[in-house]
């Protein structure tokens, strides 16, 4: 009791309990109002097939659409009162002029270098067209002298993080969609505090829903005490709003704007295995580059820092020295649904359509639609060693049904499947042909490739591009392969379970 009482009480329970209060009182006043139930009944059924013929309008995938369209129309007052609340992938009008200098900034300040990109054209014309992709569609320059260094897990990960932070001479920005109190962040936090105290501008943005049961409510005023500027991203509030679903998944630590971190790992303690290990070992992937690559990061943070902080902050772009030793492209990209462009489903599709030899994937979700997994398979068909690592241990149990129920067509098509047995793999990376890939934020699952704000960088011939390899190496043997018995070997019951969590997959 004393449990349920604290989080009642907490401010996830209480905005829970807001939102089921609104709920209860949409359905309770069509009881009220019991004498004109016939009319009620013709205005929900007619507002209901006018919300159907909305969802088709909209150029939204088809899977999301059908998701919606079966509870709008087999419980109309349920399922309208749901989209309200969780529906809508796309952003407000009002929401995106607000946002919209995000995109205006990144334009007019990150401007592709055409000497870097002939270079990649003279290199690999079709490595170039991937490119040229995410320059002309999300304004991301590709670059060459930058450094890259990967974290096949969280222990590595932060003991860099821990040492450059500590060389930090001019600013500190970071964006994180996990923030929890514990050793790892308050090791941070020391460094963070003393780092203003001597001058150094920091900066921290942090996903409030994310954040909502591992931070107290307005942390920002502690860090304000502290001397780091710091906001919440999209305030978790207890009004039925579909801007509920558009979270900042990005994840960045940049210092000088000359080093820059991402990957998948969060600033929490169980991304480098320490406390409790619910999901026996967590492994993740994570990212440092070093030189001209840099630059975007730290565009994207300010970008994102003036909309949420309502400031006009300009990016200094610095002067970079030569890195010696650096190789290849190295690309940052963002994906936002701010421009209704599923970026890094595409940067995925063109990295298994333009594989070879073979295309290997990480992801701790595997909840995709009919078009990824057909660009799967048909890789897979083609002769392309398609592999894909999922968890062996899952964090959510009915993300894990769902991340099974998609299996069976995948390895009837050809597709390998592993799962990683110490535990849970968080990572986010895809591998081909030892030459080409992509390491950030983007989970493959529908909220990461269509509703959230998220990063990633694409790598072609970089200098880390060995050590993913040796990764991906090292992981398969610690995995169980899955055979078709497996996948098709289950009780009726849980085949019509997976079937129902397919059908509303694109809703999770």
């Amino acid at each position: 009791m004393r449990g349920f009482l604290k989080l009642l009480l907490s401010r996830v329970g209480m905005v829970s309990v807001g939102i089921i209060i609104q709920i209860l009182v949409i359905c309770g006043s069509l009881f009220w109002f019991g004498d004109y139930e016939p009319v009620i009944k013709t205005v929900i059924t007619v507002l209901a097939w006018l919300m159907v013929l909305y969802l088709l309008s909209l150029p939204e995938n088809p899977a999301y659409k059908i998701a919606w369209i079966i509870p709008i129309l087999g419980l109309p007052v349920f399922g309208l009162t749901l989209y309200l609340l969780f529906g809508g992938s796309r952003l407000s009008k009002r929401l995106r002029r607000k946002m919209g200098d995000i995109d205006k900034t990144l334009e007019h300040t990150m401007l592709q270098n055409e000497n870097v990109m002939n270079d990649l054209r003279e290199d690999d014309p079709g490595a170039a067209v991937q490119a040229r992709y995410l320059s002309n569609t999300v304004h991301c320059p590709v670059y060459q002298n930058t450094l890259t260094d990967y974290y096949e897990s969280g222990e590595p990960f932060f003991a860099q993080v821990f040492e450059s932070l500590e060389q930090a001479e001019k600013t500190i920005y970071l964006e994180y969609f996990i923030v929890e109190e514990g050793e790892i962040w308050n090791r941070i936090l020391e460094i963070l505090t003393r780092k203003a105290a001597a001058g150094v501008d920091v900066r921290m943005i942090y996903d409030d829903f994310g954040c909502i049961q591992r931070l107290p409510k307005n942390y920002q005023r502690r860090l304000a005490e502290l001397g780091i500027q710091a906001r919440a991203f999209n305030r978790f509030v207890p009004i039925l709003n579909s801007r509920l679903n558009n979270r900042d998944h990005r994840k960045f630590l940049l210092i000088d704007g000359t080093v820059g971190f991402t990957g998948g790992v969060n600033l929490a303690d169980e991304y480098a295995n320490l406390g409790e290990r619910r999901f026996g070992q967590w492994k993740d992937a994570g990212l440092r580059l070093r030189g001209d690559a840099v630059w975007s990061m730290t565009v994207m943070f300010l970008s994102m820092w003036n909309y949420v902080a309502q400031t006009q902050s300009e990016a200094k772009k610095p002067s970079f020295a030569e890195m010696p030793g650096a190789l290849g492209y190295v690309q940052p990209y963002l994906d936002t649904p701010l421009d209704d462009e599923a970026v890094g489903r595409i940067v995925f599709s063109n990295v298994i359509t333009g594989a070879r030899r073979y295309v290997w994937i990480m992801t701790p979700y595997l909840i995709i639609d009919e078009g990824m997994a057909e660009t799967l398979t048909n890789a897979a068909k083609a002769g392309i060693d398609v592999r894909i690592i999922t968890p062996g241990i899952p964090d959510k149990p009915y993300v894990y049904e769902m991340t099974r129920a998609n299996y069976a067509p995948l390895l009837e098509g050809g597709v390998r499947i592993f799962e990683y047995t110490p535990g849970f793999i968080h990572s986010k990376v895809f591998l081909s042909d030892d030459k080409t890939a992509a390491v950030g934020t983007v989970n493959l699952d529908f909220r990461s490739l269509y509703l959230h704000f998220e990063d990633g960088v694409w790598l072609y011939r970089a200098g880390c591009i060995p050590a993913i390899r040796t990764d991906f190496d090292a992981t398969f043997s610690k995995c169980r392969e899955v055979t078709r018995e497996d996948a098709s070997g289950v009780s009726v019951f849980r085949q019509i379970y997976r079937s129902v969590l397919r059908l509303f997959s694109p809703l999770m």
